[in-house]
Order: C-alpha cells, then sequence, then structure tokens
C-alpha cells in the first residue's frame, strides 16, 4: 500500500484561538508505535486531550488532539513523528512503507563540558538550550567550587546526528554561550569512546546513598484494587465484550505523558492496541478504552497476565515517578527516579522539568547526578540533586518536593 510522504503525518491547525492542534498519522502498524509518538509529542511539550487509535493488524489510523507552547516547532514534530513511523522507500513519488524492523546503531554519545560562574536558574538555562537543540542527556555530573564557580559535564546523544560535524557543534556551542554570556569561562564538545560510552549504561548496582525504600516501588493499598481510590486510578479488564480482544478500561487523572505512561507499559508487555480511544473530562479526569491483544493475536485470558498487567497499569498511573526529599548528614538531596522503557528510552525532559521547579522555587543547585540504576527487577533513571543550602533553604523541604512533583505532573 502506498501513501504519500508528506500524507503520513497531517498537521491541521486549529480553526479558532483555545482550539487543540489535530496530528493525524497514517502509517503501517508496528507494536509500540503509540509508544513512540506518544513520546515524541512529550518531548515537544504538547499534552494530549483526546486520542483515537484504530488498527487492522497491518494498518494504523491515530488521531491526537493536542495543546501546547506557542512557539512549538510544527515542522519539525511532523519530522519526528514520520521518523517514527516503520521506514519507507520511495517509488514514482510515492513513499512506501515497510513494516519490517532493522536494529539501529546505537548513538555516538559526546561530552559537553564547560566551566563558568555560578547563578541562579544556570542549570536550568543550559538544560532548556540542549532540549531545544534536541540533544539527550544520558548522563549529567554538576559541581560547584567553593569559590563560586560550576563545573558541568554532560553526556548527550544528538537526535539529529550531526553532533560530529563542526556546524552542529558550533551552533551548540555558539547557542549556549548566549545563554551563559558573561559568565563562561570554557566550553567544549567531544566524542567519547566506547570504554566512557559504557559508563553512561545503567548500573547494576543501587549507590549507597539511594534505598529502595526512598522511591516506594510498591502500588499503595490505597490505590490497589480500585476501591479506595477507585475516583483515583482503576483499571479494568473484560473479555466478553470482544470474540478477539480484551478490552481495558481506565479512569484516572490526568497527568502530563499519561498517554505515553500507557502506550510505554503495553509496548514493554509487547501488547498490541487494536482500537483505543482517550478522552479528557471535567475536572481533569481521564477516561481510555483499549481494545488490546497479545503478540500471538490472542486475548489475554491467563489471569495472572490480567493482574500483572493491571496492577502494573496501576503503578504507572499512580505514580509514573518517584520524587523524594532525603537528608544525607548535613546536606539535603532530592531524588526523581523514572522507569526506562525496555527499548533503552527514558523518560523526556525530567531533568528540564526538575531544575524549572527548583528555578521557580527559587532553590539554588549545589551538584546534580544523573544517571542509570537497577532497581528492584527494572532500569531507572536517577537525578540525584544536592540542594544549595549556604543561605538556608528558601522553603521547607516538604514545599519544594511538593513543587517538583507538581512540575513534572504538568500540575503547576
Amino acid at each position: 500500500m502506498g501513501i504519500l510522504y508528506d500524507d503520513v503525518v497531517i498537521i491541521s491547525e486549529p480553526q479558532k484561538d483555545g482550539d487543540p492542534t489535530v496530528l493525524t498519522v497514517n502509517c503501517p502498524d508496528k507494536t509500540g508505535l503509540g509508544c513512540d509518538l506518544c513520546r515524541i509529542i512529550l518531548f515537544f511539550g504538547l499534552n494530549i486531550l483526546r486520542g483515537d487509535v484504530s488498527t487492522d493488524g497491518k494498518w494504523c489510523y491515530i488521531v491526537f488532539w493536542v495543546v501546547g507552547k506557542n512557539r512549538t516547532r510544527w515542522s519539525l514534530l511532523k519530522k519526528r513523528l514520520i521518523e517514527a513511523c516503520p521506514s519507507c522507500s520511495s517509488a514514482s513519488g510515492i513513499s512506501y512503507y515497510r513494516s519490517e524492523l532493522q536494529p539501529s546503531k546505537p548513538p555516538d554519545v559526546f561530552l559537553l563540558n564547560f566551566c563558568c560562574h555560578d547563578r541562579k536558574g544556570l542549570l536550568h538555562d543550559v538544560t532548556e538550550v540542549l532540549c531545544e537543540l534536541e540533544l539527550t542527556i544520558k548522563k549529567v555530573k554538576v559541581s560547584t567550587t567553593p569559590d563560586g564557580k560550576v563545573m558541568d559535564l554532560f553526556f548527550i546523544t544528538d537526535t539529529r546526528e550531526l553532533l560530529h560535524t563542526k556546524k552542529r557543534k558550533d551552533e551548540t556551542i555558539e547557542h549556549l554561550t548566549e545563554i551563559l554570556g558573561d559568565a563562561i569561562i570554557s566550553i567544549d564538545i567531544d566524542l567519547v569512546g566506547p570504554e566512557i560510552t559504557a559508563c553512561t549504561q545503567a548500573s547494576p548496582l543501587l549507590p549507597t546513598a539511594i534505598t529502595e525504600d526512598a522511591f516506594d516501588l510498591e502500588l499503595p493499598d490505597l490505590a490497589r484494587g480500585g476501591t479506595l481510590r477507585s475516583d483515583y486510578v482503576s483499571v479494568m479488564m473484560d473479555n466478553t465484550l470482544s470474540p478477539a480482544h480484551t478490552l481495558v478500561q481506565i479512569m484516572c487523572q490526568d497527568h502530563k505523558g499519561l498517554l505515553y505512561d500507557i502506550m510505554r507499559t503495553l509496548k514493554d508487555y509487547n501488547i498490541q492496541i487494536s482500537y483505543g480511544r482517550f478522552t479528557t473530562k471535567p475536572r481533569g479526569k481521564c477516561e481510555i478504552d483499549l481494545f488490546i491483544m497479545q503478540a500471538d493475536g490472542k486475548k489475554i485470558v491467563d489471569p495472572n497476565k490480567q493482574n500483572s498487567l493491571s496492577s502494573r497499569l496501576r503503578m504507572e498511573l499512580f505514580r509514573p515517578l518517584r520524587v523524594a526529599i532525603v537528608s544525607r548528614g548535613p546536606d539535603t538531596e532530592l531524588l526523581v527516579a523514572n522507569p526506562v522503557e525496555l527499548s533503552g528510552k527514558g523518560r523526556p525532559l525530567v531533568f528540564y522539568d526538575i531544575t524549572l521547579a527548583l528555578k521557580m522555587l527559587g532553590t539554588c543547585i549545589f551538584s546534580a547526578k544523573v544517571g542509570r540504576h537497577v532497581i528492584g527487577d527494572r532500569e531507572w533513571e536517577v537525578y540525584r540533586v544536592l540542594l544549595d543550602e549556604g543561605e538556608g533553604l528558601s522553603l521547607p523541604k516538604n514545599k519544594i518536593e511538593e513543587g517538583v512533583w507538581k512540575m513534572l505532573m504538568g500540575w503547576e
């Protein structure tokens, strides 16, 4: 089946101010396609108000109604969404999409290191530039010297795969130098070797400063079973309404990346969606109906598999990230963790939201580390931010934790 390249993704502008923008995707199906699309939409800072998905197992038709920033780069978003669809070949001016999956080469990792004089909000400003340039942060080490200088190490990858070129490297340095201004002392970007790249992968050992208790990996009784907190998150499965599919009905509170959290969970379980509908209701409530099947094309009839998937969905919707403020002797550390997809992709914009929240709260960062670790049976991205208490914290610890949590959930 052929389709014009530009018709794979169609972006329809709103008819009037306040209306959502409509994104239509029409391409061959693949397991996890919805997750990949929702991840890109989240990366571009857009919120999904409504979504419809339908597929016949070979071809997929998806519509998202989204709202977001005025400065959204729609042409770039379209390009990224097209790239997430199964690959294409061209003949006679028409692009034909192929559903076969080919293993991709791991992206090159670059080390961005710079030294500058410290100031409030500096780390967020740098993170914002990297996000705008589509540079993904894999690992970070930030430290402040006694004389007020900042030494920052960012291990990054380039979505555009051009950072090895002089033009792209100069562009990145130029944007960073502009935002850092006179505070800049030195800055450089270098490709790192495989031995350094290996250090950005997940460590099987949990740092002694972090315990599993800090993130409470179990689903609280309050949310388990959809009873005491049925108004907050409920997941129900039904095999009687369709001869070929299991119906999953979800009701929960909306949050930033909600549909991504559902889709990444189904992708990790290798679940295919044949039809789905996502709608937001008054007071931030959401309703999701999904007709799903396993990779073998069968319903989910095994009670153990049903319970496993239901429990994971409840957990991911009740607590998609972990946020905690802990005391490390005389110091105060902010810990944030989010699960990594089995594909190896992390949640977009987490470090951006953390640094933005702290900037808005007037809380300075003394040092920060970002890395991947195995917690329980899963790989997590763990953000460790040591707060600067030189003149005392500007807010009580619980207010800082609450402010970061609300920013991450989109409730600010």
